[in-house]
C-alpha cells in the first residue's frame, strides 16, 4: 500500500481554494480572520497561527489558534511590528537571531509574518505564524500566505 504525502505546494493550493470559498461574501473581518486562521492552522499543522490588527497605533491580538499570546505589539517592535513598519513579509528561520524578537513563548523557534493591506494600501494587520522547529518557513509559505492575505484587506 502506497500512502501519498502532499507537498507543501499541494497543501497550500487546496488551502487557498478552501479559504476563497469559506470567506466569499462575508463582510465581518473578525469572522473572516477567525476562519482563515483556523483553516491555515488545521491544514498546515503550525504551532501558532493568528492575526494582529492595527488599532490606535499598535498591533492588537486578533483571532488565533494555539497557546496564549502577546496582546499588544508596538510599531517596529518584534517581527510583527517590523513587518508592519517595513510593509513586507518577514521570514525568520531562527527567532533567537532576530534582534528585538518578542518571545511570547520560549517554544517558538521560527516565524513568518505577512502584512495585510487595505484597498488604500495601508497596513491594517498582520498574519503571524510560529513553529516549534527551526527554518520552517520559506518562499513557498511567503507566496501562498501573501496571496491569502491579499483577500483580507
Amino acid at each position: 500500500m502506497t500512502i501519498k504525502t502532499e507537498t507543501k505546494t499541494e497543501k497550500y493550493t487546496l488551502l487557498t481554494e478552501q479559504i476563497a470559498a469559506l470567506i466569499e461574501g462575508e463582510t465581518d473581518q473578525v469572522a473572516v480572520m477567525a476562519n482563515v486562521c483556523a483553516a491555515i492552522h488545521e491544514a498546515m499543522g503550525f504551532w501558532w497561527t493568528g492575526f494582529y490588527r492595527v488599532k490606535d497605533g499598535e498591533l492588537v491580538l486578533g483571532p488565533f489558534q494555539g497557546p496564549v499570546a502577546c496582546m499588544h505589539i508596538g510599531f517596529g517592535k518584534g517581527v510583527c511590528g517590523t513587518a508592519w513598519k517595513e510593509r513586507r513579509t518577514i521570514v525568520v528561520p531562527d527567532v533567537e537571531q532576530f534582534p528585538g524578537h518578542i518571545a511570547c513563548s520560549s517554544l517558538s523557534r521560527s516565524e513568518i509574518v505577512v502584512p495585510i493591506f487595505s484597498k488604500e494600501g495601508e497596513v491594517v494587520g498582520v498574519l503571524d505564524i510560529d513553529s516549534k522547529d527551526l527554518a520552517t518557513f520559506d518562499a513557498i509559505d511567503s507566496q501562498y500566505l501573501e496571496a491569502i492575505c491579499a483577500h483580507l484587506g
